[in-house]
């Protein structure tokens, strides 16, 4: 595993019975969101037979469940093994574009959004699409799919498996949420160039002067930006490291989640309806978004965030 969704999300699997009677979670190596998320979890009731391993550089052999589907080192290794059947878990927006790939047929190359491939990793993305789907494959998504996708992903022979978050949602709650009525979780759109950063921190110090504000980071915001909004007048942030999915659970009535576009709006709209805390999604105005954000992607997540 490589991002802490992905570990808390093949916790879930195992625990949907879709990974067998044992199951070994290898986090990623030098990654601190990872060791902080696999801390969280051990202490935890964790599902008979799933045992989290300590971090590793080394991918295990063969490799049967992952988030990052379009990892050129998890491709390589779906080429080069039996993985028997593989099971994809949720890894924010990209599971949705994997998802349109799945859905398109098995020629098209499984490639990040964005990104411009040479003809070797094209050939690579190629052939582990091919390998998807000669084999027996499953996404599992907390995500909503429309029903067009999903129909369209299930005729090319994926297994589409929803859940939502059983295990997580019986486990007893350890401490808490923060003070603060207002939570915000932070973003990865400023420092992926889609989104003025001066804007982002006016909103964010605006937002303080009304009201004192818990920020919870994305795991991939710049540190420089992190220490500015620490700095701010108003704002306290919990840089804890672990899925807000796992740190916000305690939340309660009285308080509510802002989020720019993010697929966590979806997983802690699941988790938190029934405690009634509001999760609202944050609308980017149009002069917010750089001009890297083409209007497609503009389009993409607001469907998510809506």
């Amino acid at each position: 595993m490589e991002s802490p969704l992905q570990m808390l999300c093949a916790v879930e699997a195992h625990h949907a019975g879709l990974l067998g009677e044992r199951t070994v979670i290898v986090p990623r190596a030098r990654q601190r969101a990872l060791v902080a998320t696999r801390r969280e979890l051990a202490g935890l009731d964790l599902p008979d037979g799933l045992e989290l391993a300590r971090p590793s550089e080394d991918m295990p052999r063969p490799v049967q469940v992952v988030g990052d589907a379009f990892s050129g080192r998890v491709q390589l290794r779906w080429l080069t093994s039996r993985p028997g059947r593989i099971v994809i878990v949720d890894d924010g927006l990209a599971t949705l574009r994997l998802l349109e790939l799945l859905a398109a047929g098995p020629y098209r190359a499984l490639l990040r959004a964005r990104h411009k491939a040479g003809l070797p990793r094209r050939v690579l993305g190629t052939a582990a699409a091919l390998r998807l789907a000669g084999s027996s494959t499953a996404v599992f998504t907390a995500l909503p799919v429309k029903d067009d996708l999903a129909d369209a992903v299930r005729e090319r022979g994926i297994d589409l498996v929803s859940h939502d978050f059983g295990w997580l949602r019986a486990q007893p709650l350890r401490s808490p949420g923060p003070a603060e009525r207002t939570v915000v979780l932070g973003t990865s759109l400023v420092r992926n160039g889609l989104v003025h950063r001066e804007r982002y921190l006016r909103w964010l110090t605006e937002l303080a002067a009304s009201e004192p504000l818990a920020y919870f980071p994305h795991r991939r915001e710049d540190p420089i930006d992190v220490a500015v909004i620490s700095e701010r007048p108003g704002i306290t942030v919990h840089d804890v490291g672990v899925p807000a999915e796992l740190t916000l659970r305690g939340l309660d009535a009285s308080q509510r989640v802002l989020s720019l576009p993010s697929t966590a709006i979806t997983s802690l709209r699941v988790l938190l309806g029934t405690r009634g805390v509001a999760v609202e999604p944050v609308e980017v105005p149009d002069d917010w978004w750089t001009s890297r954000a083409a209007p497609a992607l503009r389009s993409h997540l607001t469907g998510v965030a809506g």
